[in-house]
C-alpha cells in the first residue's frame, strides 16, 4: 500500500481560502434595530459583511418616540463623539446639544453649578424624526448596506447579535415634551422627596415652574419600562448579548446609549474575528455597571440628608481640581472600596433569576416604598395632571401605551 502523501501547502491554503469565503458569505442576523443593533450593523456592513436588522417596532426610535437623553462623557478618558468617529460613524447624522455646566439641586434646593472645560454630556433626542439619534444610526446602517427589516419577528436563537430591548421590568420613566420658552439647559436633582424611588413628572414638573421661567405648553407624554439586570456571561449559545438585551445600562442614572453603541461595535468585531466579546465587555464595560449599581446601593440609602453631603463634596471636589467633571469620573472609577462593596450590593440590592433563554441574571427590583417617601402630590401637582387630560383631549399624544404605564 503506497504511503500517504498529505496535500501539498497551496492545496491546504487553497481550501482554506475558500472556507474563509463561504463564511463571509455568510449573512448576519441582529435582532432589534436599537442604537446597539444598528451599530453592529453598520460596523459589520462596512467590513462587507451581508447584514439583516430585524425589528418588530414599525421603526428605529419608536420605543422613545420624542423622549430626550443624555449621552454621558464622563466614564472614559476620551470624548465619546470621537470614539464613534473612530469606528466609522458621523455624529453629524443627528442633532445634538452639548452641555459643559448644569445646575445641581440640592434637597433643600440651593442651587450651585458643576461646571467643566470639555463637554459634560450631551442631550439627544430619540424618536422617529430626521433629526434624531435613531434615525441618523438608521441611516449610517443603510448606508453601509445593511438591510432592515421592520414589523417582523426573528427568534432570538435565529440571530448571531440579539439587541432587542427589555424582556423585565425593574423601572419605569413617564415624562413630559412641552414647548418653552426657556434656553437650552439642564438639571440634576438630589432629593429624595421629590421623587421616591423613582422619576414624577407631575411632581418634577411643579417643582421646576417654581424655580423656572418655562411658559410651559404641553405637547406630549413620554415614557416606557428598563430593565437593570446584570448577566452572568454576555455571550449565550454562541450569541452576542448587547445594550439593554445585555444588561449594558447604567443602574444609578439610567444612561445608556453610550453602553449600547459600544457592545454593539464591539460584537460586531467579536463576529469579524477583531475581538473576544466577553472578555472586551467585562474589561471595559461591566466595570463601569458595577460601579453605577454601588452607586444605586448607596443612594438608595442615604436619605436627602446623604444627598446634601454628596451635593456639598461635589462643589468642594470642583473648587479643589478646578473641573466639577472629576468628581463624577471618580464615582465610576474602580478601585478597593468597590471591589470590597460589590458582594454586599450583589447580595443586598440584587436578584437571582433565570430568563426564558436560559440566561442567569442578577436583577435589581423594584425599590420597594420607604416610611421617609413622601407620595402626596401637591395641589399644583394635581392640576398639571388636569392639564394634561385637557391635552390630550386636544390630540396629545402619548409614547407609551398602557402595557408600559
Amino acid at each position: 500500500m503506497p504511503p500517504f502523501d498529505p496535500p501539498d501547502k497551496d492545496v491546504q491554503a487553497a481550501r482554506q481560502a475558500k472556507a474563509e469565503a463561504a463564511e463571509l458569505a455568510k449573512p448576519i442576523h441582529v435582532l432589534g434595530a436599537g442604537l446597539s443593533g444598528l451599530a453592529a450593523a453598520t460596523y459589520l456592513a462596512n467590513a462587507g459583511r451581508e447584514v439583516h436588522v430585524h425589528e418588530i417596532r414599525g421603526d428605529s426610535g419608536a420605543r422613545f418616540d420624542g423622549d430626550f437623553q443624555g449621552i454621558e462623557n464622563w466614564t472614559s478618558g476620551s470624548d465619546f463623539f470621537n470614539e464613534i468617529q473612530e469606528w466609522g460613524f458621523d455624529p453629524d447624522e443627528f442633532k445634538s446639544d452639548a452641555f459643559d455646566v448644569i445646575d445641581l439641586v440640592h434637597p433643600d434646593d440651593e442651587i450651585t453649578q458643576p461646571r467643566t472645560s470639555g463637554v459634560a454630556f450631551r442631550i439627544v433626542e430619540r424618536g422617529t424624526a430626521e433629526h434624531c439619534i435613531d434615525q441618523g444610526f438608521k441611516r449610517m446602517a443603510l448606508d453601509a448596506g445593511a438591510q432592515i427589516h421592520y414589523d417582523t419577528r426573528r427568534s432570538p436563537q435565529d440571530c448571531h447579535i440579539v439587541a432587542a430591548g427589555p424582556k423585565e421590568s425593574s423601572a419605569v420613566a413617564f415624562g413630559e415634551i412641552f414647548h418653552t420658552d426657556h434656553p437650552n439647559h439642564v438639571t440634576f436633582q438630589l432629593n429624595d422627596k421629590l421623587a421616591p424611588g423613582a422619576y414624577s413628572y407631575f411632581i418634577v414638573i411643579a417643582w421646576y415652574e417654581q424655580h423656572y421661567d418655562l411658559n410651559r405648553k404641553p405637547i406630549k407624554r413620554v415614557g416606557g419600562k428598563g430593565d437593570f439586570s446584570m448577566p452572568d456571561k454576555y455571550v449565550h449559545d454562541g450569541r452576542y448579548y448587547v445594550g439593554e438585551a445585555g444588561g449594558l445600562q447604567d443602574f444609578m442614572w439610567g444612561f445608556g446609549m453610550r453602553y449600547a453603541v459600544t457592545s454593539g461595535v464591539l460584537a460586531a468585531k467579536a463576529v469579524l474575528g477583531e475581538c473576544d466579546y466577553e472578555t472586551e465587555v467585562r474589561k471595559r464595560l461591566v466595570p463601569l455597571v458595577r460601579a453605577s449599581a454601588i452607586n444605586r446601593f448607596l443612594m438608595n440609602r442615604v436619605g436627602n440628608r446623604g444627598f446634601k453631603m454628596v451635593a456639598n463634596h461635589w462643589m468642594r471636589d470642583q473648587r479643589r481640581k478646578g473641573d466639577g467633571l472629576a468628581f463624577m469620573q471618580w464615582m465610576y472609577k474602580p478601585g478597593l472600596l468597590r471591589r470590597l462593596l460589590w458582594p454586599v450590593v450583589r447580595l443586598g440590592m440584587l436578584r437571582r433569576k433565570e430568563l426564558a433563554d436560559g440566561r442567569m441574571v442578577s436583577r435589581m427590583p423594584f425599590r420597594k416604598s420607604l416610611s421617609r417617601d413622601i407620595w402626596e402630590q401637591s395641589v399644583r401637582a394635581e392640576e398639571i395632571g388636569n392639564e394634561w387630560d385637557q391635552v390630550r383631549k386636544g390630540g396629545g399624544r402619548s409614547s407609551f401605551g398602557e402595557s408600559d404605564a
